[in-house]
């Protein structure tokens, strides 16, 4: 059926309602429902993409959207095929030949479901995406993942197969999705309607560059971002921290980002400095901006009965509901309290509220000259973790819960696009489909300070670029704990520092020894550059050099990733999709298509093995020596080097750094 731009194709059976409709270049949207297909519900997709391709005047049954052709067979299973040379893709497979189908409705009342939606497992495939996960690995298939907010754990609902095809659970409902041998499933606990969409393309970068299309291209990475971040867990007072950014200045080291994180209020959820330890905002963040320095500061969605904030937002009906109590969501250390008291969170969904929380926000710390935002905890991070009890202005907790980090942002980035700021970044703790168009930056949460941490958030940041984040990072050098004074603690510091050097943000933060309990006198131990000793400080020092180097070539693939999709940190596979070996290596990316990184996640190493992929040369960032393509190799990697290779015949600005200038 063509309904002017639209082109969908129907199918009934009882009192099931099924609908695919074009949406978007070589792309079709699969939505099944109870009685009538609800139109409004929350999702990832853009309310419309344009297909010009498609075509539904054929076959009653087949619809075809440019390389994309989906059928739907007597007994109303979904299946997906290559329109060109007929090669399946993907295809809706039944629980049991009686009962259930591939899609399956538990009623929990109110017209909500327990959803359940399956596909075939295919052999040999392998899964890439769904956001940020602590298992450690790269290729999701076999696995079985809650679709739910964490710490350190980012739900985002799209992953892209090797066998041409990318997929997003167009549903924000709490879940599962489970990618098994003998089938995939994916389940939300409750919701109203099965909501999903499937894209075709040639090469990975295409599925990523449709994904972008449906759900939004990510603004463009602001001039100082690029650069080097200091943080720490807290620095207590103004005076502290211009310290260390005068430190930094002195010592000729460009910083682009120093952060005041949690504790500088008063109360929580007042979304102001404490004037006691921070008497003069405008001062600080003009002498910080004379050094070339912009001002984080840490920005939490939740306040405590004792803020300024908690009875307006309370009365207004900005705070989450729960469903049979009052709305407390957490407790929380305040000032003058012998003990942890309940907080609550604000509702992200309803547009009133964020707006409330933009006017503090403007008012408190724009208006001193901070556009810089960190939005921390912003899961958000409740005890306990499960939304069934809450609701929200979008709707019950099970079904709209994972929205929750994405709303945040906008709140921020829509309020700063008001104020006339054109380059709008924000660092965030958790996202959703569709983040990435409010200018989200996500990195990788609270993790431990050790080697199996890092070889973990290697993999974590290649998922989460196969996920359309195309800003993210971790806390160099883990966040709990480790000791600047440990000399292996030491070596862990460099080898991330390393990495960081080659994440699209590069952001030194942790929690040091020696540390102390949660409380409103917390500041951690020291985390600067020359913490941790001299030979680490010239290393690091070299890798800031050498980062402000590559500054212009990042902006160059960053404004590549905001207008196509395609991330600066890229695992293989998206630049060389034609070497079956590339599927497979999880421990190396490029930076951008012109370098090759392969971190040392080993301790103690001297060197390690690395693949350098078919179809062109290489050639050693450090040696000048050239590889060919296609092969395996070992890298020299004293302390002071990460292995790095040039393709082909690139030219970067790394041969001072070789040279050790």
């Amino acid at each position: 059926m063509v309904d002017g731009t639209r082109v969908t194709l129907e199918y009934a059976a009882g009192h099931e309602r099924l609908r695919l409709e074009a949406w978007g270049e070589d792309s079709i949207r699969v939505r099944a429902s109870q009685a009538q297909i609800a139109e409004e519900l929350p999702g990832a997709l853009a309310a419309t993409c344009p297909a010009p391709s498609a075509d539904a005047t054929g076959d009653r049954n087949t619809l075809v959207n440019g390389k994309l052709r989906a059928q739907i067979s007597s007994d109303g299973l979904v299946s997906f095929w290559r329109s060109d040379d007929g090669r399946e893709l993907l295809s809706e497979q039944k629980a049991h030949f009686w009962w259930p189908g591939p899609r399956l409705h538990l009623a929990n009342g109110n017209g909500h479901y327990r959803i359940e939606q399956r596909f075939k497992a295919y052999d040999g495939e392998k899964l890439y995406g769904l956001g940020q996960h602590l298992h450690g690995e790269f290729n999701q298939k076999g696995l079985v993942m809650d679709l739910v907010q964490r710490n350190a754990e980012v739900s985002i609902p799209f992953m892209v197969s090797n066998r041409g095809y990318g997929f997003l659970w167009n549903s924000p409902a709490v879940g599962r999705v489970e990618l098994a041998n003998n089938g995939t499933r994916w389940v939300s606990d409750s919701a109203r309607q099965i909501d999903y969409w499937v894209t075709a393309g040639d090469k990975p970068a295409d599925l990523l560059s449709h994904y972008a299309d449906a759900t939004g291209h990510a603004p463009d990475l602001p001039s100082w971002a690029s650069g080097f971040w200091q943080s720490k867990l807290r620095y207590r007072t103004q005076e502290e921290l211009l310290g260390v950014a005068r430190e930094y200045h002195r010592r000729g080291v460009p910083l682009a980002v120093i952060v005041s994180d949690f504790f500088h209020w008063e109360h929580l959820g007042d979304w102001s400095f404490d004037p006691s330890e921070w008497p003069d905002p405008v001062a600080m963040v003009s002498e910080l901006k004379s050094m070339g320095t912009e001002l984080m500061v840490s920005v939490w969605p939740c306040a405590s009965p004792l803020s300024v904030n908690y009875q307006p937002m309370l009365e207004s009906g900005f705070l989450i509901a729960s469903e049979q109590s009052p709305p407390v969501h957490s407790t929380w250390p305040e000032r003058g309290m012998n003990a942890w008291i309940g907080i609550s969170f604000y509702d992200s969904t309803n547009p009133a509220a964020r707006d409330y929380i933009w006017e503090q926000v403007q008012k408190n710390y724009h208006n001193a000259g901070i556009r810089v935002f960190w939005l921390d905890a912003c899961e958000p991070e409740m005890k306990p973790g499960y939304p069934a009890g809450l609701r929200f202005a979008a709707g019950p907790g099970l079904e709209v819960a994972n929205l929750y980090p994405r709303e945040h942002a906008r709140g921020f980035y829509e309020g700063m696009l008001r104020c006339g700021e054109e380059e709008v970044l924000l660092l965030c703790r958790s996202g959703w489909a569709g983040s990435q168009r409010y200018g989200a930056a996500i990195w990788s949460g609270d993790t431990p300070s050790t080697f199996e941490s890092l070889r973990v958030q290697v993999r974590a940041g290649l998922n989460m670029a196969m996920s359309g984040i195309p800003w993210w990072t971790a806390d160099i050098g883990g966040f709990f704990k480790g000791d600047p004074d440990d000399p292996e603690y030491r070596e862990l510091l460099v080898r991330w520092f390393e990495y960081g050097a080659f994440c699209p943000l590069f952001r030194l933060h942790g929690d040091r020894l020696p540390n102390a309990a949660m409380g409103t006198d917390m500041t951690g131990g020291p985390n600067e550059i020359w913490s941790f000793g001299e030979e680490a400080c010239s290393i690091l020092t070299s890798y800031i050099f050498l980062r402000e180097r590559l500054r212009p070539y990042l902006h160059a693939q960053a404004r590549e990733a905001s207008r196509t999709g395609i991330p600066v940190m890229r695992p293989l596979l998206l630049e060389f999709p034609q070497d079956k070996r590339c599927w497979d290596v999880d421990d190396e990316f490029m930076f951008g298509p012109d370098l090759l990184v392969a971190p040392v996640l080993e301790q103690h190493a001297s060197g390690r093995s690395l693949y350098l992929p078919a179809g062109t040369e290489w050639t050693d960032a450090w040696t000048g020596a050239r590889e060919p393509g296609g092969a395996v190799v070992t890298a020299s990697a004293p302390l002071e080097r990460i292995p790095l290779f040039l393709r082909g015949g690139a030219q970067l600005d790394i041969a001072l750094f070789v040279n050790g200038n």
